[in-house]
């Protein structure tokens, strides 16, 4: 039997599908984890509306409205939902569980399907995100993987988790290194939103009466800002040195940003960004060599004269347990090394 009450986002596991009836540029922002985009306004016709609705009249707007929603849930029923079945039940949800979804609801359960609102929509969810945030983060018994440049951290975290242990890839969710030379090449960082979505759908999964591995970090990964609590708590966590040699870290860059070598332009840009910290001799030999493609000088001294002066110098300060670290020394950063520095990881103990 159907029911009517409100429909929670905690409750959208009881459903088949869960879908956003939102614009493509909107879907894009951020959505729910696991949606599917079956806008009823594509991004021009919602433009459209609204101008409409603010320069002749709101009944002119939903009269037009009407039109290209049903239109578009036309199309929708004779191509997305085309092979439901008719115990097919759908979870559908717009901006603020509005007249978008409402549309589609309508429609759906006079083909005969148990189509449900989600209460509040896109903005109630929104709420949920940082609810969580703020009720999760102080939970996390975080364990901070540090190390300089090239310590091949953010692959030990996926040694860990490969062994069974449970992790947050930062840098994963913000799809960027972190790093000056972070930005990866074709793929664009989420929107703030949609990291923090990304962020809270990989806590609930967590035990929070278990570790967590994390990567030091500072306060931003790209363009994307860390949640000020989460930033505290890993300030505040037990730390676990990783201390490879600079061979092995080297050897190990030179693998992990080899495609920085087939965009010598970009790649001199970005080192240009340091001239005001280098000066414009070193700057400009080390943009030299990014057009040489000769990446293994470039690399060492990068690593000797901006990478780990700056880690030397900030770790102490944002780390309140430094000195009681945990440190694993390494000399062997390939897959097997790897694998055999998260075992030592997760044997390490952590200091209180």
């Amino acid at each position: 039997m159907s029911h009517r009450s409100p429909v929670r986002i905690t409750d959208k596991h009881q459903f088949h599908t869960l879908i956003d009836a939102r614009s493509p540029a909107e879907f894009a922002l951020d959505h729910i984890p696991g949606a599917i985009n079956c806008p009823v306004l594509d991004d021009a016709e919602r433009a459209t509306i609204g101008t409409i609705y603010k320069q002749v009249s709101p009944f002119e707007a939903k009269r037009l409205g009407a039109a290209m929603v049903s239109a578009n849930l036309a199309r929708h029923l004779r191509e997305t939902f085309a092979d439901k079945p008719a115990d097919w039940k759908p979870l559908i949800y717009c901006w603020r569980g509005g007249l978008r979804s409402g549309s589609m609801v309508t429609w759906l359960r006079l083909v005969g399907w148990d189509a449900q609102q989600l209460a509040g929509g896109y903005k109630y969810f929104r709420h949920h995100v940082m609810a969580q945030l703020e009720q999760m983060v102080p939970q996390l018994q975080l364990r901070v993987l540090v190390g300089a440049t090239g310590s091949a951290k953010t692959r030990v975290l996926h040694a860990l988790a490969a062994q069974g242990e449970q992790v947050l890839d930062l840098e994963g969710l913000a799809r960027h290194k972190g790093s000056l030379l972070g930005q990866l090449p074709g793929i664009a960082q989420p929107s703030q939103k949609a990291f923090e979505t990304g962020l809270v759908d990989c806590m609930e999964a967590l035990d929070l009466t278990r570790p967590v591995y994390i990567e030091g970090e500072s306060q931003r990964i790209g363009r994307i800002t860390l949640p000020l609590g989460l930033v505290e708590r890993m300030r505040d966590a037990p730390c676990i040195e990783i201390e490879a040699t600079a061979e092995a870290r080297l050897d190990y860059l030179l693998r992990d940003y080899a495609y920085l070598g087939e965009d010598a332009q970009a790649l001199s840009a970005q080192l240009g960004r340091l001239k005001e910290m280098q000066g414009n001799v070193i700057v400009a030999r080390w943009q030299a060599w990014a057009q040489e493609q000769a990446l293994a000088p470039l690399f060492g001294e990068l690593m000797a004269l901006h990478y780990d002066p700056q880690y030397e110098r900030s770790q102490a300060r944002h780390f309140r347990g430094w000195e009681q670290r945990a440190r694993i020394g390494c000399a062997d950063l390939s897959d097997a090394g790897i694998a055999r520095l998260a075992q030592q990881v997760a044997a390490v103990a952590p200091a209180r």
